[in-house]
């Protein structure tokens, strides 16, 4: 039987229709239950707070609680496994943040590999590092330090809070960059690492700029230069380090990551929320009172973000030589 061509149209649409439906209709249900946000370091940090800060702004936003649950170890891979592992369907999602990327070259193997297995979500935070020294030291200036750095190979103890961190690894491209020779001395923290630096145990570091911040107020510690390609908001009078050499870029940032093939409308559907949560003034406040800026940005920017930090870090972790602790 010939159908007429009105009707014949009409169905056709709606055939058409029938497999947006279940996509659609899982987008707007979505979160049925509480979801889990997993964070690969301790309560308290800076990546933390900005987590929790979005984990909020979720539950009121969508009608469910976002739990954030801390699970350090390993420098954030017990956490991202648990993700990688976990069903792909958005209720499990992980804190991503740099060291996920200086991982993916630092240990040989993984369990994952980021790229392939975490769905890249949302920004959250970046904040920049510093370069600070304890006020006994005798440089005032990048140019200062480099010069004397050179006249002392080997001689300034440079902190890091781990082997294989942000800080690490800006130490380590610093060194790359200018040709320098400085001891590396790691700590489990940034706190034990502050403590030694205040007390005049070691000499410099690079430090999230967040942790570090109200010790440089109090006239503790000198900085000397952000490792941001721009200056930072709360300290604009600090110059960057790429003012003094170009290229230099370093930073700690966060952001939301998924199971891979969770789907599209889920991931874009989180992605519209968190953007218009760093939106959000008091977030926005929030998070500049502790250094950090809102990261805003698609699942695509992201993903390109991730890319490229594992390439520029590969390079530094197989120039330094560094192992896993």
């Amino acid at each position: 039987m010939k159908l007429p061509r009105r009707k014949f149209l009409h169905l056709a649409a709606g055939a058409a229709a029938l497999p947006v439906l279940p996509r659609i209709a899982r987008a707007q249900a979505y979160p049925r239950r509480p979801v889990r946000i997993i964070v690969g370091f301790p309560a308290g940090g800076t990546a933390d707070i900005g987590a929790r800060l979005i984990a909020q702004w979720l539950s009121e936003r969508l009608g469910q609680q976002f739990i954030v649950e801390n699970r350090p170890g390993a420098a954030s891979n017990i956490a991202t496994e648990a993700v990688v592992r976990a069903p792909a369907d958005g209720y499990t999602l992980l804190l991503v943040v740099a060291t996920n990327a200086i991982n993916a070259t630092l240990y040989d193997k993984l369990n994952f590999n980021l790229i392939h297995d975490i769905a890249m979500v949302a920004g959250i935070t970046r904040s920049p590092l510093v370069l600070e020294v304890h006020p006994a030291f005798p440089v005032n200036t990048v140019p200062e330090f480099i010069a004397y750095a050179k006249a002392n190979p080997g001689k300034i103890s440079m902190a890091s809070f781990g082997t294989g961190t942000t800080s690490h690894v800006a130490g380590e491209l610093f060194k790359m960059m200018t040709g320098v020779n400085m001891l590396h001395v790691p700590y489990r923290g940034s706190t034990p690492m502050l403590t030694d630096l205040l007390g005049g145990q070691v000499q410099a570091t690079f430090d999230n700029l967040p942790a570090s911040i109200e010790h440089i107020r109090a006239g503790k510690l000198r900085p000397l230069a952000v490792t941001t390609t721009m200056r930072s908001e709360t300290m604009p009078e600090l110059p960057t380090m790429a003012e003094f050499l170009p290229g230099f870029e370093a930073s700690a940032w966060s952001a939301v990551g998924a199971p891979n093939r969770t789907p599209a409308e889920i991931v874009d559907k989180l992605n519209k929320e968190i953007n218009a949560g760093l939106g959000n003034l008091d977030i926005k406040a929030r998070l500049a009172n502790v250094g950090a800026t809102a990261f805003t940005g698609s699942p695509g920017d992201f993903s390109k973000l991730v890319g490229a930090e594992i390439e520029k870090w590969g390079k530094v972790v197989k120039f330094s030589g560094m192992k896993p602790e």
